[in-house]
């Protein structure tokens, strides 16, 4: 043991002294450009950051060899890729990163991407993609040198060439690319306006064999597919033919869920949308379905996202409720992530939005409405909690059926829609009170106790006579005042807050819709008194 010990440490002071040595004979050579001696120095620098890279930065940082570094670029010979790969090396390092832009290597670097030599353009595109890597200096030193158009165009060029050694190479710039633009969404606009996207989508195309570069696309995808001025260029693409084609040849269930997460923006476009649903037949679309009771919180979410896309369009709802998307959706119930939760009670308000079976069905699904009014307490999810609200109001507005109302009030929602009447969001508060209406109209006796428990008559009040309350809110709030006025504990109530008064003062209001019920209103309320 103690003889294997001793033999790393003399490995170790050899490559430390080697390396000392190295970088003195770098300076004293560098000068005289005596190609020999200097490439000899650059292989024991190598050697050295092979086997400690961060002890082996450090001290060529120390002994000031970077700044040197220049002046071994301007001149193209056999030290070149060396020197490259060297800057690649050292910049893995995060305080090497800032070093290397202040020693000036970006210039040169970028002059070599002019180069015809492939190790060249290699090891230059390694070194520049990780000098940019979670370095503002790097990204702005490498984009006013002006290296992503550069390294854009060599990209399209070599795009149908499928020689192993021309993939590598365009992995590594697609890679560099990556980290220039990672986060940043005005270098990313910056290359999309470049045109990278339809090289990226012919790469995977031609290059669906080469796993690291599929990979790369996938991910570049993934960055610029959220920008809004990515969705033409990629509409304008076959990428969604493209991914599917790459899901079905997919093996690894991680290069999968990365397909998906690239889909369900790229779904936020009406045209793409439309080529992966296939009239609820896509095989992609049949996928996310199966996504939505997975056990991955991921792939929950990647479903989800993607399937309130597909429902986004009109024409999709029809055919997606009759492939059973809705008792796919269902199975979220179990879920606990709240962004799953957000996502697919907004899903199931669009599929049923204008479907009246289908709100009727799910209306009438006690489980389902039993857990939307356990949700409409999660204070901790103002999302997930205004959602299920919302979905609650839904139910009831597209069915209009008195099994769906009667199953929301034993099911005991009647009181969060009152509380929904008040919400600061007017949209909100007129769903909830046309809600409130129709349950009124279709069942008031079951009603009767939860819409006095509820303090009902307090809030539509306060509604009316509220000056900030938009008119549609005051139109509807009367409304329901008149569809109450048949139970005797509610009239009563109605009576004694002289709401007369309030609703005479609204037949001047200044819309007429809101003025002309004030007077039916009024001749209700006079008639009843």
């Amino acid at each position: 043991m103690q003889d294997e010990v001793s033999v790393v440490s003399a490995i170790v002071m050899s490559v430390t002294y080697n390396l000392s040595e190295a970088l003195e004979t770098l300076k004293l050579s560098s000068g005289d450009k005596a190609v020999d001696s200097v490439e000899s120095c650059l292989e024991c620098l190598l050697k050295a950051l092979a086997h400690n890279n961060v002890d082996a930065s450090r001290k060529i940082q120390e002994m000031g060899v970077l700044p040197m570094m220049p002046s071994l670029l301007a001149t193209q010979n056999s030290c070149t890729p060396k020197v490259a790969n060297i800057i690649a090396e050292v910049a893995k390092n995060e305080f090497m990163r800032s070093p290397c832009v202040e020693a000036g290597l970006i210039p040169p670097l970028v002059q070599l991407l002019n180069c015809k030599d492939q190790e060249v353009l290699l090891q230059t595109g390694r070194a520049l993609g990780n000098i940019c890597y979670d370095s503002h200096e790097g990204r702005s030193a490498v984009h006013e040198a002006g290296a992503a158009q550069i390294v854009a165009e060599h990209i399209k060029a070599l795009a149908h060439n499928t020689d192993p050694a021309t993939g590598k190479l365009l992995t590594v710039f697609c890679g560099m690319l990556m980290n220039y633009s990672n986060d940043n969404d005005t270098l990313q606009a910056q290359l999309i306006s470049m045109g990278v996207i339809p090289t990226l989508v012919k790469l995977l195309g031609v290059h669906a064999h080469n796993t690291a570069l599929t990979e790369m696309c996938l991910i570049a995808f993934g960055n610029l597919a959220e920008l809004e001025s990515s969705k033409e260029q990629f509409a304008a693409t076959n990428v969604a033919e493209e991914l599917v084609r790459l899901f079905r040849k997919q093996g690894e269930h991680e290069k999968k869920e990365m397909i998906f997460e690239v889909l369900a923006p790229l779904a936020e476009n009406d045209e793409s949308m439309q080529k992966l649903f296939e009239g609820g037949k896509g095989s992609v679309f049949q996928k996310v379905l199966s996504w939505v009771p997975s056990n991955n919180h991921q792939l929950q979410l990647a479903g989800a996202l993607a399937i309130a896309n597909f429902a986004r369009n009109v024409v999709n709802k029809s055919k997606m409720l009759s492939a059973g998307v809705s008792d796919v959706v269902l199975k979220f119930l179990q879920s606990e992530m709240p962004p799953v939760q957000f996502k697919l009670l907004g899903t199931l308000r669009m599929l049923i939005d204008t479907q009246v079976d289908a709100a009727e069905q799910l209306g009438t699904n006690r489980k389902l409405v039993e857990r939307l009014v356990e949700w409409c307490e999660a204070k901790d999810h103002a999302g997930v909690m205004g959602e299920s609200n919302r979905l609650l109001s839904a139910l009831i507005r597209h069915s209009k059926s008195k099994e769906v109302v009667r199953t929301v009030i034993q099911c005991g929602g009647v009181k969060h829609l009152v509380t929904m009447a008040t919400s600061e969001h007017m949209i909100m508060q007129n769903e909830a009170l046309v809600a409130l209406g129709l349950i009124a109209a279709l069942d008031l006796d079951s009603a009767e106790k939860d819409f006095v428990g509820s303090t009902l008559v307090q809030v539509l009040h306060k509604l009316l006579t509220e000056e900030k309350s938009a008119p549609e809110i005051k139109y509807n709030s009367m409304i329901l005042i008149c569809s109450v006025m048949g139970s005797e504990p509610l009239h009563k109530e109605v009576r004694s807050l002289a709401f007369i008064d309030v609703v005479s003062k609204l037949r001047s209001h200044e819309n007429k819709t809101v003025a002309h019920q004030a007077s039916l209103t009024e001749q209700r309320l006079t008639a009843q008194s």
